[in-house]
C-alpha cells in the first residue's frame, strides 16, 4: 500500500481507533496489519501512551517489530522504554541485528544488560558481538543475517542453502562466497545463481573481484563507496579477510540522514545533533560550546574596532559600513565554506584536487570582489558626496571578499588534514573570522586614506 496522506492516514486511525477501543481485536489487526509499516508507524507515533499499550497488547512482538524499524530514530528509545522489558527484549529479536543494535547504542547501559539478560541467548550473543564495534564504523552498522556459500559448492546444493537461509537474511540479491577459512573470496548474484547449471560450482561462476570495506571503517567513507558503485550491499572484513557480515543501502541511507543532520549541526555552531524534543538545558548544553568560543572570538573583533577609536573619532562616518563590510565578509566566507564542505564529504575534493577548489574560490573572490567593490564604490560616492570614502569602502569589499573567500574554503581543508570533521569550519565560526579579517583589511585602509578622508 502506498504511504497515505495524513487527511486519508487520520481517516484510517478513526477506523482502526474505533475497533481497538471497542476490543474487537480481529478486526483492528486486519485493519491495522493492512497498512504499509511506514503508515503503522506514522499512526503508531501520533498516539498517547494508553492507546499505545493496546497496540502492544494486540500485535506480537514480530509485528511490532515491523512497526518499530519504521518509527522515528528521536522516538524509538522511548517506547522500548515504556514497553514491559520481556516484552521489548522480544521485539529486538525480531529486528534485523543492526537495527537493534542502533536502538541499544542509545540506550543507558544498565538497561542494554537488562534486555540483553531476557533475549534468546543466540541473538544476544549475536548483538553483544556488533555492540562491541565502535560507533559510526563499518561494525556498528553492518547486519549478521545474510547468506554465504561455500567455493566448493555445486549451484544446484548452493540454491538449495539459499532457500534454507533466506527468510531470516536481509538480502539475498547478492551472495558472497568463502572458502573453508571463511575468508571472502568471491560474490555471486541472485539471477547468475539461478541460471546457472545445477551441477558447475560456485568457484566457476562466481566473480573473484569483490569489492569490501574493512570492519573499522567510517560510515561515511562506506556511504560515498555504495554511491560511487551503485551497490545494494558491502561486504564487511576483518583484517585477514574474513567475512563478519554486511552492510545494505537501507543502512547507508540511514547513515546519509544522520550525516546530514550531524553537518547540518555543525554547519550551525551546535556541538552535537540537536532533536525535536529535547528539553531546554539539552539544547543550551549543545549550543553554548560553539557560542561561548564565539563569544571570546567577537570580544577580539570588538578589540579591533577598539583599537582604530582615533579614526572613528576622526572620521565617525566610518562606522556607518562597518555592519555592511562585516556581514558581505561572513557572507561570502560561508558560500565557500558551503562549497568546500560538500566536496570533501561527497569525495569531489579528492579527485579535482584541494589546490583546483582554493583557485576556483580564488578566482570567484575576486570577479565578486570587484564587482560589489565598483558597485558600492559608485553608491557611497554618490550618496554621501565623498569619492574617497567611496573608494575606501569599495577597495575594503573588494579585499574583503577576496580573502574571506579563500578563508571560507581553506580552513575546511585545513581541519580535513589534520582529520578534523571539515564541517566544524562551521557558518558561525566562518563569519566571526571573517569579521576580524574584514575589520583588519577596512581599518588599515582607513588608516592609509586618513589625510584624504578628513581633507574631503
Amino acid at each position: 500500500m502506498e504511504h497515505l496522506e495524513q487527511q486519508e492516514r487520520q481517516r484510517v486511525w478513526e477506523k482502526i481507533q474505533k475497533a481497538l477501543l471497542n476490543e474487537q481485536i480481529d478486526q483492528f489487526r486486519a485493519e491495522f496489519l493492512e497498512l504499509h509499516p511506514y503508515d503503522q508507524a506514522r499512526i503508531f507515533e501520533e498516539q498517547e501512551e494508553d492507546i499505545r499499550f493496546l497496540i502492544y497488547t494486540y500485535l506480537s512482538p514480530n509485528e511490532m517489530a515491523d512497526v518499530i524499524e519504521h518509527v522515528d530514530r528521536d522516538l524509538v528509545n522511548e517506547f522500548i522504554i515504556e514497553m514491559v522489558p520481556a516484552f521489548a527484549a522480544k521485539i529486538l529479536e525480531e529486528m534485523s541485528t543492526d537495527d537493534a543494535v542502533d536502538i541499544l547504542n542509545e540506550l543507558d547501559k544498565n538497561k542494554v544488560a537488562s534486555f540483553l539478560t531476557i533475549m534468546d541467548k543466540e541473538e544476544s550473543e549475536e548483538i553483544k558481538e556488533l555492540l562491541h564495534y565502535e560507533e559510526k564504523t563499518a561494525g556498528s552498522i553492518m547486519t549478521t543475517e545474510f547468506v554465504v556459500i561455500h567455493h566448493q559448492m555445486t549451484v544446484k546444493e548452493a540454491m538449495r542453502h539459499l532457500r534454507k537461509e533466506a527468510p531470516d537474511a536481509e538480502t539475498i540479491y547478492y551472495i558472497y562466497v568463502v572458502d573453508s577459512d571463511k575468508k571472502l573470496v568471491g560474490v555471486i548474484s541472485l539471477r547468475d545463481l539461478i541460471i546457472a547449471e545445477g551441477d558447475w560450482l560456485i568457484q566457476e561462476v562466481m566473480s573473484e573481484r569483490v569489492v569490501s570495506v574493512p570492519v573499522g571503517e567510517d560510515q561515511e567513507e562506506i556511504a560515498q563507496m555504495m554511491r560511487d558503485y551503485d551497490f545494494l550491499a558491502l561486504p564487511v572484513v576483518d583484517f585477514q579477510n574474513h567475512l563478519l557480515g554486511i552492510i545494505t543501502v537501507d543502512d547507508i541511507m540511514d547513515v546519509m540522514e544522520e550525516e546530514a543532520s550531524d553537518d547540518y549541526s555543525k554547519l550551525a555552531g551546535i556541538s552535537e545533533v540537536e532533536r525535536f524534543g529535547d528539553t531546554a538545558i539539552q539544547s543550551a548544553k549543545k549550543r553554548l560550546p560553539w557560542l561561548i568560543v564565539l563569544l571570546f572570538l567577537g570580544m577580539f573583533t570588538a578589540s579591533i574596532i577598539g583599537r582604530f577609536e582615533e579614526a572613528l573619532d576622526k572620521v565617525a562616518l566610518l562606522a556607518v559600513f562597518i555592519p555592511v563590510i562585516a556581514g558581505m565578509a561572513g557572507n561570502t566566507g560561508t558560500q565557500a565554506l558551503a562549497v568546500a564542505v560538500r566536496s570533501i564529504s561527497t569525495g569531489d575534493m579528492n579527485k579535482i584536487g584541494k589546490a583546483t577548489v582554493i583557485w576556483q574560490e580564488a578566482k570567484t573572490g575576486i570577479i565578486t570582489g570587484t564587482v560589489c567593490g565598483i558597485l558600492i564604490t559608485g553608491i557611497v560616492g554618490f550618496w554621501y558626496g565623498d569619492l574617497y570614502l567611496g573608494i575606501l569602502v569599495g577597495i575594503s569589499i573588494m579585499a574583503t571578499l577576496f580573502v574571506a573567500t579563500i578563508a571560507g574554503a581553506f580552513v575546511p581543508i585545513v581541519m580535513d588534514r589534520f582529520n578534523i570533521d571539515p564541517a566544524v569550519a562551521s557558518g558561525p565560526f566562518i563569519t566571526t573570522l571573517n569579521d576580524i579579517i574584514s575589520m583588519l583589511i577596512y581599518f588599515g585602509l582607513a588608516t592609509v586614506f586618513m589625510d584624504l578622508l578628513i581633507g574631503g
